[in-house]
């Protein structure tokens, strides 16, 4: 009964369920990042480079059987190794983007989060009766 007691403890600490909560809305904000890129960047791409669609260049690796359509997922099912190169450009262009956007994020919470600078302490008194003392004797007789 111990142990269970040290989990219960251990899971309901701010710090697990904080990352438990940030895990599932990335996950989510992931979902967000592929459809920006699937649905509206990549078609954008296509279009200015000829209407290019990443996700079907491949380079064949095999032989491939006779019958089987070339496309790249007809070739994986009939398990042709292939070299699926535009699911990788695909990738790492959503990761970009999402690095990009992190980035963008982050500098604006830390500029909502910049406090600012705090108003000069007020002088001491004793401070300002010493000053006056000195500048009392400064001046000429």
């Amino acid at each position: 009964m111990g142990m269970l007691q040290e989990f219960k403890s251990f899971a309901m600490k701010g710090n697990v369920v904080d990352l438990a909560v940030g895990v599932i809305i990335g996950a989510a904000f992931g979902k967000i990042v592929d459809s920006l890129v699937n649905d509206v960047i990549m078609p954008v791409v296509g279009l200015v480079f000829g209407k290019l669609d990443f996700s079907s260049m491949f380079l064949v690796l095999g032989h491939i059987p006779d019958g089987v359509p070339r496309a790249l997922a007809d070739l994986k099912k009939a398990g042709v190794p292939v070299l699926a190169y535009g699911n990788f450009i695909t990738v790492a262009v959503n990761f970009v983007i999402l690095a990009f956007v992190i980035f963008i994020m982050i500098k604006q919470i830390n500029r909502l989060q910049r406090k600012e600078a705090p108003p000069p302490a007020a002088t001491p008194e004793d401070t300002v009766l010493l000053r006056e003392i000195r500048d009392s004797l400064r001046r000429p007789l």
